[in-house]
């Protein structure tokens, strides 16, 4: 085959039209596309929006015909007809695109979906440039769990719990893990809007290997929580995490303090600890905190009520461990105006936002005096119970800012983010503003992710897992189920302003 003939068939690949018509949800506020909208024809069809806010739809019998379309999307929203139908009608056309604008109700903007396989799957299909088409070790990965992340050796460490795959039911159960460069705001390329490019730890096959394999110990799961770093007796940053072994959600088999090997990139047992244990041990999204004369680290899920000094060896002895507490037997400890009397110490454990909703309840306390039960901003809804969560300082705001999803939604009973301030990481977080709603799903373990900030603050970036577990609802959203979605927040919102 002569040269100009192979040149010929490559431009004739290169131009040939795909049999796909195109269909495209976008912002009606910012003509970007949106991700995670559902498409659903009168007879159940399903179409899902890839990371692009594309439909690649090719139908024999539906193309070249107007079809109408149910149009669902958490936070987005169509006009309603006359029925109270919320649709559009379409004619999908190979070569053509049809435009479908969706108004943002949600305050924060979704960008897209970071984990499992086929994040531009239609736009693929559809010939579209796509980023990171060359991206190595993807980690073969279907679904994953809430991620916990820090920085460590020049580069973002990031770990997912149970982690799906696509050749069988069961994953890996240790723990999945992976880099990413510290992103720098002022390049384009570091934008996580279009997703990371994460480089996975893999096995041989190229699925995503164990993190914390532990081979003496094969029973149970593994998940790892609170993550950070600390320096060792040498002055070494180490990475330290929490470490629970376990048959399923109830039972316990083992859990501890977990050091990650550099040399072998794994996490290793570095202190068990007593089964009974509940709070002396690193959770939730850790924070680094000066206070009182020394440096320590902070954790919690996501109120930051238990402490430790921010070294290796404080963090392996359980009785270093601090809990911020105003409670004595259970109950509350007021001064003579009713507030309560906050402290630091070693005896009790820390008090959270499920306590304090229960002391409100039984009249122990006000509703004016809590630190970790915010009050609806907006006046729609009374306590928020906060369930999952990260606090992380903001140098434009010039507060803490808690981003959490709650426990016993309205609209979802583990699935709507809360945004609130202080001036204290332990708050008094004494309003939220709902910034995400996740109708009938789950999006828990909310993780804001300060090195993802731009504009000096004003714009941030938190995930979560959405999924269909703990919703009571059977519908699983192809590909998006059990994955990480990404959000971004304009600090500057007129909702946002005090």
């Amino acid at each position: 085959m002569n040269s100009l003939l192979c040149l010929a068939l490559l431009v004739s690949a290169a131009t040939a039209q795909t049999p796909y018509a195109e269909i495209r949800v976008v912002d009606a506020q910012t003509g970007r596309g949106v991700p995670l909208v559902e498409l659903e024809t009168t007879n159940h069809l399903l179409f899902v929006t890839d990371n692009a806010g594309r439909v690649a739809f090719h139908e024999p019998g539906l193309m070249d015909r107007q079809i109408f379309f149910f149009v669902r999307s958490h936070g987005y929203e169509v006009e309603k007809d006359g029925f109270g139908i919320a649709g559009v009608r379409i004619t999908p056309r190979v070569g053509t695109i049809a435009t479908i604008k969706v108004k943002r109700r949600n305050i924060a903007e979704r960008l897209c979906r970071l984990t499992g396989e086929g994040l531009y799957r239609d736009s693929v299909l559809l010939g579209r440039k796509v980023p990171f088409p060359d991206r190595r070790n993807e980690g073969n990965v279907a679904g994953q769990d809430s991620i916990q992340a820090t920085i460590h050796a020049g580069k973002v460490y990031c770990f997912w719990g149970d982690t799906n795959r696509m050749e069988y039911p069961l994953g890996l159960f240790r723990m999945a893990g992976a880099t990413m460069p510290i992103p720098d705001p002022s390049k384009p390329e570091s934008d996580p809007a279009a997703g990371i490019p994460y480089e996975y730890f893999v096995d041989k096959t190229g699925f995503a290997r164990a993190m914390m394999p532990l081979p003496e110990r094969p029973e149970g799961v593994v998940w790892i929580f609170g993550v950070f770093v600390a320096p060792d007796k040498n002055g070494t940053p180490r990475m330290v995490g929490h470490y629970s072994r376990r048959k399923g959600l109830a039972e316990e088999l083992e859990q501890g303090i977990a050091v990650f090997n550099d040399e072998k990139q794994i996490f290793e047992s570095a202190k068990l600890l007593p089964k009974g244990e509940t709070w002396r041990f690193p959770k939730g999204h850790p924070i680094r905190w000066k206070g009182d004369g020394k440096d320590w680290i902070l954790f919690g899920s996501p109120n930051p009520n238990v402490r430790v000094l921010a070294t290796l060896d404080a963090a392996l002895d359980p009785m270093q461990y601090e809990a911020f507490t105003c409670a004595k037997a259970g109950e509350p400890v007021l001064d003579e105006q009713g507030q309560p009397q906050w402290r630091w110490q070693r005896e009790v454990a820390p008090v959270d936002s499920a306590t304090e909703r229960r002391w409100r309840k039984a009249g122990k306390i006000k509703a004016d005096v809590t630190r970790f039960l915010p009050s609806d901003a907006a006046g729609k809804e009374d306590a928020i119970l906060l369930h999952s969560g990260s606090v992380r300082w903001n140098e434009h705001r010039k507060r803490w800012i808690l981003l959490a999803c709650q426990k016993e939604g309205k609209t979802s009973f583990l699935g709507e983010v809360w945004y609130a301030e202080a001036k204290h990481p332990t708050g008094p977080f004494t309003k939220a503003v709902k910034v995400a709603t996740h109708d009938k799903q789950t999006f828990y373990n909310v993780c804001h992710h300060d090195f993802l900030d731009r504009d000096d603050g004003r714009t941030i970036h938190f995930e979560g897992t959405y999924t269909s577990d703990f919703s009571n609802n059977p519908h699983r959203t192809p590909r998006y189920n059990y994955n990480q979605v990404l959000y971004r927040l304009d600090l500057d919102h007129p909702a946002l302003r005090e």
